[in-house]
């Protein structure tokens, strides 16, 4: 009780009255790491991270952390089709049940490709196949069953997606 406080507890003291003036300052939106920075800039002495860190919940100065907004609104399905096919992925004769997937592949940095196909579950050969750029959507499928369509000579085959939309023709 009696003894005078180190120069280590005297600093301390003094980072902390600097902290408390820069937390105001800042709206108490700094975490330790830019507390750091900002310390080592107003002292000579470099202080360490973990000092900062334990200084700031000795002085009870921690930040408002906001709470991200969600970026996505999650849709219901508008429509759910039967299942004719019930995993009977067999034919008897070809262009009798077809299934159509879409494939994404991604290359270079953070580009990407659509592989839209349909396959004849007769003997498993590739009916129809289109390749888009950049993008998923309902017209890289419809172009790969319209060219699906030109070959068929009267069939009416059954084309099941993987998202489980079975279509007659």
């Amino acid at each position: 009780m009696n003894r005078t406080p180190s120069p280590r507890e005297k600093q301390n003291k003094e980072i902390i009255k600097e902290m408390k003036v820069l937390h105001k300052k800042v709206d108490e939106s700094f975490r330790y790491r830019q507390m750091t920075l900002h310390m080592n800039r107003k002292f000579e002495e470099k202080l360490n991270h973990k000092r900062i860190y334990r200084l700031m919940k000795v002085a009870g100065s921690s930040s408002v952390i906001r709470v991200k907004k969600k970026q996505y609104k999650p849709s219901s399905v508008q429509r759910i089709a039967e299942n004719i096919l019930i995993c009977e992925f067999r034919a008897e004769k070809p262009n009798e049940k077809w299934v159509t997937d879409v494939t994404e592949f991604k290359y270079g940095s953070s580009k990407k490709a659509y592989l839209s196909e349909i396959r004849d579950l007769y003997d498993g050969s590739i009916i129809s196949y289109y390749v888009l750029g950049h993008s998923n959507n309902y017209s890289l499928v419809s172009k790969t069953v319209d060219q699906a369509i030109l070959q068929l000579n009267g069939e009416q085959p059954l084309i099941h997606s993987v998202v489980g939309f079975p279509i007659h023709l």
